[in-house]
């Protein structure tokens, strides 16, 4: 795979367009990042071969990780943020969508904050900010004691209340990893597909990323990100969250930073909902591009002042299709998605009609 040479690092690039326009003409461009511990790898399948149908596809491993170089510093949030422009400099891009999961995101919003022109869209997938971290008053997550029982269980000296404890995680299972020693499923499930695929090799990589630089540092200092600085980006938003994620508490905050965004929450999802959910996160990611979110109201009728997370009415669970409502939450199953439409068509007349 070609490297471009940004900043002072060789970074790993990988460019994915369908034959028929990799030399005609000019197409929009799509960049997508990844998170912490992970790589490009993250994004191919299926994302850059279905994207690539609409854009120019371009995916880098960060610094550090991957097969990009591993500098001494240069890991600070505000820092990879210039590696992303540096990049797209290096690329001949002057504008592209962005899509980017949990770190990435920090990366993307740095560097939207620094050169806002260069963003023509934004997807958000389950992005931390430290903006949420220092609220006066903790807020619990859904999944926080469930979490935080899977570290006791296996004896992990993590408190879940802390804001980075996700970084400590990744390095606590990273090292069990390197000494051979048996990791649960239920804790592999929490650190991500990457450790548990790739797990000696990605495992090796990261623990020398926290022993060997900086970043073990830089990586859980202050992201420079606030709400003021974000308020400013007026590009197109699509957010994204996990129902059970711990992300999902600076989604709430951002309800009220980007009245231009859209807010979808991911049902019954975790942190990883990109590599467990694809196919809804592509589904979300077309409508998006197509303009289908602009042309509705961003709010509920009757609630014009509050802004929401939305989901689809009618969605699929374990190969059944269902229905949901503020009354009586989900509804079904159905064998099909026209039996379940027919159904919440007949239920909201029902209300209509009693109301």
């Amino acid at each position: 795979m070609p490297h471009a040479l940004v900043r002072g690092a060789r970074l790993n690039v990988l460019q994915v367009d369908e034959p028929q326009h990799a030399h005609g003409a000019a197409r929009e461009h799509l960049v997508m990042v990844h998170g912490l511990a992970a790589n490009m790898a993250f994004w191919y399948l299926p994302y850059a071969q279905s994207f690539a149908k609409r854009f120019r596809v371009t995916l880098f491993d960060l610094r550090g990780h991957g097969r990009s170089e591993m500098t001494p510093d240069g890991y600070t949030p505000q820092a990879l943020g210039q590696d992303l422009l540096g990049l797209m400099d290096a690329l001949g891009i002057a504008r592209a969508h962005l899509v980017a999961h949990s770190f990435g995101g920090v990366v993307a919003l740095n560097a939207a904050c620094s050169d806002p022109a260069r963003f023509a869209s934004l997807v958000l997938c389950d992005t931390h900010i430290s903006a949420v971290r220092r609220h006066a008053v903790p807020r619990e997550w859904s999944r926080r004691a469930h979490v935080q029982s899977v570290l006791d269980r296996h004896g992990l000296a993590l408190d879940t209340h802390d804001p980075y404890f996700g970084h400590r995680l990744l390095t606590e299972v990273a090292h069990l990893q390197l000494r051979h020693e048996p990791v649960g499923e239920d804790l592999l499930a929490l650190v991500g597909p990457m450790l548990g695929r790739q797990g000696q090799r990605t495992a090796a990589q990261w623990v020398k990323l926290m022993d060997e630089t900086a970043a073990g540092t830089q990586l859980m200092g202050d992201d420079g990100l606030t709400l003021e600085s974000l308020r400013r980006l007026l590009f197109p938003i699509l957010a994204l969250y996990g129902d059970h994620s711990q992300a999902r508490l600076t989604g709430g905050e951002l309800l009220e930073v980007w009245p231009h965004g859209e807010f979808r929450r991911v049902r019954d999802a975790g942190h990883f909902f990109p590599v467990s959910r694809a196919a809804d996160v592509m589904h979300e990611c077309e409508r998006f591009w197509r303009g289908d979110y602009a042309r509705r109201p961003v709010v509920r009728s009757g609630e014009e002042q509050r802004r929401h997370f939305r989901s689809d009415r009618v969605f699929k669970i374990d190969g059944a299709w269902h229905f949901s409502t503020r009354e009586r939450g989900h509804v079904g199953p159905y064998a099909t998605p026209d039996e379940a439409h027919e159904a919440l068509a007949r239920y909201i007349s029902e209300m209509a009609v009693t109301l």
